[in-house]
């Protein structure tokens, strides 16, 4: 999780929010960590969990990827648990929950917060997705302190 955290706060020096993921395979070892991708390219759906989703599965096929972990230092939005779905990746890890971000990030116009739960978007579709969290949620929300 505290990996998480660190690739976060190296987002927000390169100018992006501060979200941070990593995927593990089966056996712990990190397969890819990425970061929020905003800028350069002003891209409003460069979360990191969508663009590591996006990443996995152009290197993994589904059945690897159910053995895979996500590990997220806040919960996956709405679109990006979307994007976990289609992917197939097994198991969500994340930090800090999606209604606790809303309350730090208020009405920040660069990132109006839906505070819909991930575990409700997996539970839409008919592939297992086990989900866990939130995890160390007062560092989680250290990381974005002075950030909105």
């Amino acid at each position: 999780m505290r990996q998480t955290f660190d690739i976060a706060r190296r987002a927000r020096t390169h100018g992006n929010m501060p979200f941070g993921a990593l995927l593990t395979g089966p056996d712990g070892e990190v397969l890819i960590e990425m970061e929020n991708g905003y800028f350069p390219d002003l891209d409003a759906t460069a979360h990191a969990e969508r663009l590591l989703a996006t990443e996995a599965s152009k290197r993994y096929r589904e059945p690897f990827l159910a053995t895979c972990t996500l590990y997220s230092s806040a919960e996956p939005c709405a679109m990006c648990a979307g994007a976990i779905y289609w992917t197939g990746i097994g198991r969500v890890v994340y930090g800090l929950s999606e209604h606790a971000l809303k309350t730090l990030t208020g009405d920040h116009p660069d990132n109006p917060t839906m505070d819909l739960p991930s575990r409700t978007v997996f539970a839409a579709g008919q592939k297992p997705i086990a989900v866990v969290g939130p995890c160390l949620e007062e560092e989680a929300g250290a990381v974005h302190h002075g950030a909105w």
